[in-house]
């Protein structure tokens, strides 16, 4: 009799940590899908507010390129809010920085809707994309205090479906939006009340770690590149964040990785559903529709590395990221150079086979490679300076194509998105390489 009871002592604490995890990912994943709503929200109604604009008499032409250069600029801003983004993480906590972005875009985003001038629009966009970037590096601090290292792959898995399967649903939503003869406008301040709604919930039941819970957290990756520190969850300084981080020659091939990868999906991100339109026929309730397959199919190729990579290991991921990379630039290629007969099947068919080849390897690299880099102690760091490099890339996703689909047609940016990615591929090939060293 006195021996069962430790046993159903010791249960209850295993229950309640699987509970608590479980609610931390939803909260995780829905909070950060409430984030897309509020960034997909430009893209859907881009083609809406173009020719909103070209009522007043201007060039629609002119005015894509002037979109895609708020575009590129508030990526811009998402890049360097990204790197002091994970510092902030790691020294002050996940949970702020979340739930601060939360609250920070639905401010921006009721100010885009008021605008009506490329003034307001790009000051409002740019802020909008500057406060978001608190958000994922603030999940992988999160992540790390409530996971173990080996099912990393798995957790960072299920929570980059904030952004893809987020994404996919964000737009369906938004297609229904437009669908009921919504404007921009109201689209936009229905996105800001959803998100808003959302940051009410995660206030309310997000936790910082299982100890506040009562409950003993998880260990680290003991080959992180802190040492022993990297099981500490918060750094002595700055300058300890990053010296190991900045001294990896493997962790600034992750940043180039992360540079060509991001530049693909946040070009597909922003104009597949203008490329829809434009080039293939839909309507602009069709296309948002159709371009939702786009991370839909994304997030089933996250699944499925994520479960990989936590069975192969980091050589697995490593192989998985080189192949994704050279075969989506075969289909970017055909993407390109084909003519398709006019059918419109085969360009939704391409792009959301790109969108399965190079999301899965794209979700490694600020997620379970950051966390394990960086472990308890500088995860989020590393998660936020591998962003900054990839979105540094993608600045060139607003005006630099928005001036190639101008000058070279949809299928010259293409193209150019295949050399991008088998560029890329040869980095990925380095990576493998010197993954695969320790082990030969």
């Amino acid at each position: 009799m006195t021996s069962a009871a430790p046993a159903g002592v010791e249960a209850r604490p295993r229950k309640n940590i699987a509970f608590w995890q479980a609610l931390t990912v939803t909260l995780l994943v829905s909070g950060y899908a409430g984030y897309y709503l509020c960034r997909s929200n430009l893209s859907v109604t881009l083609p809406m507010i173009i020719a909103d604009m070209a009522r007043k008499g201007v060039s629609s032409d002119a005015l894509r390129i002037q979109f895609g250069t708020i575009a590129s600029l508030g990526v811009l801003a998402y890049a360097i809010g990204k790197f002091p983004s994970g510092s902030l993480a790691d020294f002050f906590g996940g949970r702020r920085n979340f739930l601060s972005g939360m609250g920070l875009a639905v401010a921006c985003t009721l100010l885009f809707a008021s605008g009506s001038s490329m003034a307001i629009f790009a000051i409002a966009w740019c802020l909008n994309r500057l406060v978001q970037s608190l958000g994922w590096a603030a999940m992988v601090k999160i992540t790390s205090k409530w996971f173990s290292y080996r099912r990393y792959g798995t957790a960072m898995g299920i929570i980059s479906l904030s952004y893809l399967f987020g994404d996919a649903l964000s737009r369906r939503f938004l297609a229904s939006l437009i669908g009921w003869h919504m404007g921009w406008r109201a689209v936009f301040v229905v996105c800001a009340a959803v998100l808003g709604g959302l940051f009410v919930v995660c206030a309310l039941l997000l936790r910082e770690s299982p100890e506040q819970i009562g409950a003993v957290e998880p260990e680290a990756n003991p080959a992180n590149l802190f040492g022993r520190d990297g099981h500490r969850g918060k750094p002595e300084s700055l300058k300890t964040l990053l010296g190991p981080l900045f001294r990896s020659e493997i962790f600034w091939i992750v940043c180039l990785l992360s540079f060509g990868t991001t530049l693909v999906r946040e070009t597909f991100g922003l104009w597949t559903p203008t490329y829809f339109i434009q080039a293939v026929g839909f309507s602009t309730a069709e296309a948002a529709e159709k371009s939702a397959l786009f991370p839909l199919l994304g997030g089933v190729s996250v699944l499925l590395c994520g479960w990989l990579s936590d069975r192969l290991g980091a050589r697995g991921r490593a192989s998985v990221t080189f192949f994704g990379l050279a075969l989506s630039g075969a289909a970017l290629l055909w993407l390109g150079l084909g003519t398709f007969a006019g059918s419109r099947t085969w360009p939704v068919i391409l792009v959301s086979l790109v969108a399965f080849l190079i999301i899965g390897p794209y979700s490694f690299l600020a997620g379970a490679i950051a966390l394990d880099f960086g472990g308890k102690q500088g995860a989020s760091t590393a998660s936020g300076v591998i962003d900054c490099a990839g979105y540094l890339g993608a600045v060139l996703s607003g005006y630099a194509v928005a001036r190639i689909s101008v000058r070279f047609g949809w299928g010259g940016v293409f193209v150019a998105l295949a050399a991008v990615a088998f560029l890329t591929a040869a980095a990925a090939a380095v990576f493998w390489a010197r993954e695969a060293r320790p082990q030969s």
